[in-house]
Parts: C-alpha cells; sequence; structure tokens
C-alpha cells in the first residue's frame, strides 16, 4: 500500500493524522466493521383473502320461438342459446356454482346447463327457479369458464308474451 503524499508547508490535524495512521496500517478492518453496522433487515407478509370471483361474458340474452323450428300438431316449442360463457376464479376447497332466477312466477320455462367447463363438474340441467339449484360442481381452488346453455320452453296452448329472468350465479361450499 503507498503512503499518502504531503505538500510542503501542509499541516493535518491530530485526527486526521491518527485516521491516516489507521487506515495505513488496519484500515481494511476497519471499513468492514463500518460495513457491517450498516446492514438492516425487515419482514414483509403476504396474505390471501378468500376470492369468490364470478362473471358472466354477455350483459343479456335474447331468445324468440318464432315459427321457424316450430313442429306442426305439437304443443312444445323450444329455444335455445349457448352464446355466454361463465367465468370464475375461485381459492377456496369444497365449493360449487348454482344458479337460480329472480323471476318467481313463470309463464314459459327456462332451463339451465354448463356446458365443457374448464375445471369441476357439470350438473345435469336445470329448471330454473328462484331456488338455488346446482350448476357447476367441485370447482374450489380453480379458475375457469365454461359455456351456459340455455332453453326456452313454451306450449302453443300458453299463446303469446314474454318473461324476463334475472340470472344468478352463487358460489357456495359443497
Amino acid at each position: 500500500m503507498l503512503a499518502p503524499t504531503v505538500q510542503p508547508g501542509l499541516t493535518f490535524p491530530s485526527f486526521t493524522r491518527s485516521l491516516m495512521v489507521l487506515l495505513l496500517l488496519g484500515g481494511t478492518h476497519l471499513f468492514e466493521m463500518v460495513q457491517a453496522q450498516t446492514t438492516g433487515n425487515h419482514t414483509v407478509t403476504i396474505t390471501v383473502a378468500t376470492i369468490t370471483a364470478v362473471q358472466v361474458s354477455s350483459g343479456s340474452v335474447s331468445m324468440s320461438i318464432t315459427g321457424a323450428g316450430v313442429a306442426a300438431g305439437q304443443d312444445l316449442m323450444t329455444v335455445s342459446d349457448q352464446s355466454t360463457n361463465l367465468l370464475w376464479g375461485i381459492n377456496s376447497a369444497n365449493r360449487k356454482i348454482t344458479v337460480s332466477t329472480s323471476l318467481g312466477s313463470q309463464t314459459f320455462s327456462l332451463r339451465v346447463v354448463a356446458i365443457s367447463p374448464t375445471q369441476g363438474i357439470a350438473a345435469p340441467e336445470v329448471t330454473l327457479s328462484t331456488v338455488a339449484n346446482d350448476f357447476l360442481l367441485s370447482v374450489g381452488r380453480s379458475s375457469g369458464s365454461c359455456g351456459i346453455g340455455y332453453t326456452g320452453l313454451a306450449l302453443a296452448s300458453q299463446g303469446t308474451g314474454s318473461d324476463s329472468h334475472s340470472i344468478t350465479f352463487t358460489v357456495q361450499s359443497e
């Protein structure tokens, strides 16, 4: 290690001279000591809350029973729609998704079934009512999607009209 050079006529206070001698003799140890005293640490905690996100891909579905596809001599008329998807994200075990309608007094029947779920098991097709019915089973701790298959049923003897449903999909414990 090279000794510091001092220009003639310059004087250093005794503290500065002592520091220079200390640095020359064992400065690396002092540097390590100072460096070791400047470290710190802290704890980071990540907390994950229960998540049950459910979303329908379309705001509304409109189905009309017209003369097309209606068989003469048959009372039952149907119309189907599979244009909507259900998406979900759930991080709790043992969950299912149920479905219900807000329309208590229906003139015409509306059935629903999950189509090709990416997770879980589709329940059998159900006729919607205000009571929650199973739609998808065993969907806990997953994110996925499925098609929603609606079938509207009307009898020719019921005449004309329309029913407007507000459909609710709910995540529940199995």
